[in-house]
């Protein structure tokens, strides 16, 4: 029996795929527990309406993420902290992701995770650092993160 996979089943099948599997097995198990629905003509044509659906967004997701990154590439684009420091330049503790998140909520309105941001360790010191943030799997750009005096 053909079978149209509504989720990922170990072993037999990805969503949205269309498959040959015994009849007992999709009757019993598949269509039972809505995992799948059978392969007729109105199924497969609803599947290619969420697959061209799902593309479609994820093409927007992709867009999205590149803006961002040309925002991000712009000189001008630069996050202001402020910490208190001694006098070699070094802080009184460090500089998060979480602080470098809300400053760019506040200075720009622009909501980014926190667990996007690849920072290797927080900022101890004071001046320009390029911080790398993850916005799409395929699309990582440079935020310029300034601390100063504060």
């Amino acid at each position: 029996m053909k079978v149209v996979f509504l989720e990922d089943v170990k072993g037999r099948g990805k969503k949205g795929e269309v498959k040959d599997v015994p009849d007992g097995y999709a009757n019993n198990f598949l269509i039972k527990n809505k995992k799948a629905e059978p392969a007729t003509g109105r199924n497969l044509g609803a599947v290619k309406g969420r697959q061209k659906a799902e593309e479609k967004a994820a093409a927007e997701e992709l867009a999205e993420a590149k803006k961002l990154a040309e925002f991000f590439a712009n000189e001008k684009t630069v996050i202001e902290l402020t910490g208190k420091s001694g006098k070699d330049g070094r802080l009184f503790g460090a500089v998060s992701t979480k602080q470098i998140a809300a400053a760019l909520e506040k200075q720009y309105k622009i909501k980014i995770d926190k667990r996007k941001m690849e920072l290797n360790q927080p900022i101890h010191a004071l001046g320009y650092t390029d911080v790398p943030v993850k916005l799409h799997r395929e699309v990582t750009a440079q935020m310029r993160v300034h601390v100063s005096e504060g």
